[in-house]
């Protein structure tokens, strides 16, 4: 199997650095060390360590994506298939024993306010993500699973900023009761 480019092992290693430590206490120097890359190499193909946030979180979102076509899986019905989606992003939280949380949610907390370029970016994949959620509420809508009297992208967007919440808490408490709890409310309390 060829070795990935200079430029594709320096994304991978700043997506697990930044998400590991946050962008502000990571250097390109970090980056560079963990991608086994000459730190010149990083300014042959980024001008910022900004344009290289953002390109980590566009390839994060590629993995999001992944994930979300379980969304759309006709063969479940929608709001099982909506407990299943968040259900695994709690084994994967859980997995990381709750220290590296989203890396969206973490880059939305950290870096909203420092960097335009960020910002907008990360409003990009959250509305994109609300959509895919706004589909399958909708769906479960439809066929009567989900409450019908509130609307599908209201219940999307909550459910995504409550999710996000639940998982920087479980960060801080270092446990999956805020994940829990999200799931227990969310589907045995708010969508009957």
């Amino acid at each position: 199997m060829p070795r990935p480019s200079l430029k594709e092992q320096i994304v991978v290693a700043a997506l697990e650095t930044l998400h590991r430590k946050g962008f502000n206490a990571t250097s390109v120097q970090d980056i560079t060390d963990a991608a086994e890359a000459p730190k010149g190499s990083f300014y042959n193909h980024f001008g910022s360590k900004e344009d290289l946030a953002v390109e980590a979180l566009d390839r994060y979102w590629q993995r999001i994506l992944g994930s979300l076509k379980s969304l759309s899986d006709e063969k479940v019905p929608p709001l099982p298939r909506l407990r299943a989606y968040f259900s695994r992003l709690s084994r994967i939280a859980s997995a990381a024993d709750y220290s590296s949380g989203c890396f969206v949610g973490n880059m939305s907390v950290e870096m909203s306010n420092q960097s335009r370029m960020v910002r907008e970016r990360l409003a990009l994949i959250l509305a994109a993500w609300t959509r895919a959620i706004t589909s399958c509420v909708r769906e479960a809508q439809a066929d009567g699973s989900v409450r019908q009297d509130a609307d599908a992208k209201i219940i999307a967007e909550f459910l995504l900023n409550s999710w996000e919440g639940a998982v920087l808490r479980s960060k801080v408490d270092k446990d999956a009761v805020p994940l829990d709890t999200f799931e227990k409310v969310t589907f045995d309390l708010l969508l009957k």
